[in-house]
């Protein structure tokens, strides 16, 4: 039977020994003594049940368990410390907590966030990449930018989403300007989770029976948008992350007929958010980079 945690006094102990990996430079931190830094862990350990360390001669590492509650301890205390830095501030509109997938924070966000800051600069912007669904009532996030199947009125949708089939020039033959749907048989076809998409798309370009060579499959659509611009194969991607690669000539698009996607990105908003300026903000500056996106490719 699990015992309740009677006193949380011990993990602030716990997360700064975890991130020194000593106890000595964490009661340095801490203005504690080694000695105290010890007792303390060893304290929370009994009250836990389970060892947090495994103690060496002249080092400490953590336990298997002790690496979880480390992840969880050190996203909480950010968490805990990003609300008092704000309540102490004062002024709830000068820090924007995002979340987001991984993808759309490394080939879409990051790349524009700076023209976002330069706007407002006054507004903090703090991004959680992480595939894991955010949860919008504890504080912690006040806007989150996902992809769903598409599902009218539940969200406030941004943009539909497409996919395109792109390339890195250096794929190309010698004399050769592009590749063509005719020359896909030649070229690891490099696909998410599943072929499905890549063979809607030969059969909606009536190219379905070829000797195709689905060579590689990814989950993550930034993951396999590097690997084309690595010259890896020719990639079938969500267009929002290739955009910008495609925008600069890092990737060329084959010229083809598109095939319905049911995916969108969609705006969420922490309920006790919504009408704030900085949200208000952030979503007319969303709505505009959009819009300056989609000048780069327009839909078929």
């Amino acid at each position: 039977m699990s015992k309740p945690l009677r006193s949380l006094s011990g993990l602030l102990d716990f997360d700064c020994a975890a991130r020194w990996g000593s106890f000595k430079l964490a009661a340095q931190e801490l203005h504690k003594t080694p000695a105290a830094v010890s007792l303390q862990i060893r304290q929370l350990e009994e009250a836990l049940g389970f060892e947090l360390f495994v103690r060496h001669p002249r080092q400490i590492t953590l336990t298997e368990k002790g690496q979880e509650l480390a992840a969880t301890v050190r996203r909480t205390l950010s968490e805990l410390h990003s609300k008092v830095a704000s309540l102490q501030g004062g002024d709830e509109e000068k820090i924007l907590r995002l979340s987001t997938t991984h993808s759309l924070a490394i080939k879409w966000l990051v790349p524009r966030i700076a023209r976002f800051t330069q706007r407002y600069p006054e507004i903090d912007i703090r991004i959680d990449s992480s595939d894991r669904i955010a949860n919008m009532e504890d504080g912690s996030t006040d806007i989150a930018l996902r992809t769903y199947v598409e599902s009218p009125g539940e969200h406030a949708l941004l943009f539909r989403d497409r996919l395109v089939a792109v390339y890195s020039p250096s794929l190309l033959h010698p004399g050769a300007s592009e590749i063509t749907l005719a020359d896909l048989e030649h070229y690891p076809l490099l696909h998410e989770f599943t072929t499905d998409t890549w063979i809607a798309l030969l059969r909606q370009n009536h190219v379905l029976h070829g000797r195709y060579n689905f060579a590689r499959s990814f989950t993550n659509f930034a993951v396999m948008v590097q690997s084309a611009l690595a010259g890896q194969g020719v990639a079938l991607v969500s267009y929002a992350i290739a955009c910008e690669d495609l925008r600069n000539g890092a990737l060329k698009m084959i010229t083809c007929d598109n095939t319905p996607y049911q995916r969108g990105y969609y705006i969420i908003v922490a309920p006790d958010k919504k009408g704030m300026s900085k949200i208000r903000h952030f979503c007319d500056w969303l709505h505009a980079e959009v819009a300056d996106m989609q000048t780069i490719c327009p839909d078929n």
